[in-house]
């Protein structure tokens, strides 16, 4: 085995060349590494050095990326919950409320079944008592922006009356035991329960009197008097 060349001042040509970092990859690592822990074992019981031996890099390393445990926390819940923003954002502004609301929970639901960590942390196990101002305003942004969409769904007449945050949270409520189910692997994406689940949400705060309003009203003759 041939050994490293000498340059002119002795030192070795494998010694001269820079140590690669990757900043980036190390923090998504340490991200990842502590999301499975803190949402298998529980935020207390799992240590930062149990969060660096799992992501592969010393425990200090955590302090070089995050100020503290709580701030790694932090950040990991408000980026998750931006994830489930950023659907709701991105969900097609076309059709009716039923569609944007269903297509919404159907995306949520695929990332329950990829990724069943971002849901116990957000909506199965959030760790409420540990969340600073700034994470409790990043849930309450992903909350607004599914008021938006039922309250235009109240506009068209979709949605019964009443005040659309009161339905934002029932909806919410019920979408949440389908992706907590679906996280636990109790039930798989493609079973039917999930999609009753689903349906059962939007039944829960859609107008009873849609139907009968879009319904073509008839004469005595029985010639349609609809629009």
């Amino acid at each position: 085995m041939m050994s490293p060349q000498r340059n002119a001042v002795g030192t070795t040509d494998q010694a001269k060349q820079p140590r690669r970092r990757d900043p980036k990859g190390t923090r998504e690592r340490l991200v990842r590494a502590a999301l499975e822990l803190f949402t298998t074992q529980g935020y207390h019981a799992s240590t930062t050095p149990q969060v660096a031996r799992k992501a592969g890099v010393a425990e200090g390393t955590i302090y070089r990326h995050f100020a503290s445990k709580e701030q790694l926390l932090n950040d990991i819940y408000c980026s998750s919950v931006k994830l489930f923003s950023d659907v709701v954002q991105e969900a097609p502004k076309t059709g009716s409320c039923k569609d944007q609301m269903t297509k919404i929970a159907e995306r949520w639901k695929e990332i329950a079944s990829e990724d069943p960590a971002l849901v116990k942390l957000v909506f199965v196990n959030p760790p409420t008592i540990l969340l600073e101002d700034k994470s409790r305003d990043t849930f309450e942004r992903l909350r607004g922006e599914l008021e938006k969409v039922i309250a235009s769904g109240k506009a068209s007449g979709e949605i019964r009356p009443g005040p659309a945050y009161l339905w934002t949270e029932v909806w919410i409520q019920l979408v949440s035991l389908m992706l907590e189910r679906v996280a636990g692997e109790e039930w798989a994406a493609q079973h039917t329960a999930p999609q009753q689940v689903v349906e059962s949400a939007w039944d829960a705060i859609a107008n009873p009197n849609r139907a009968a309003q879009v319904r073509p009203q008839r004469s005595a003759a029985g010639f349609s008097l609809g629009r």
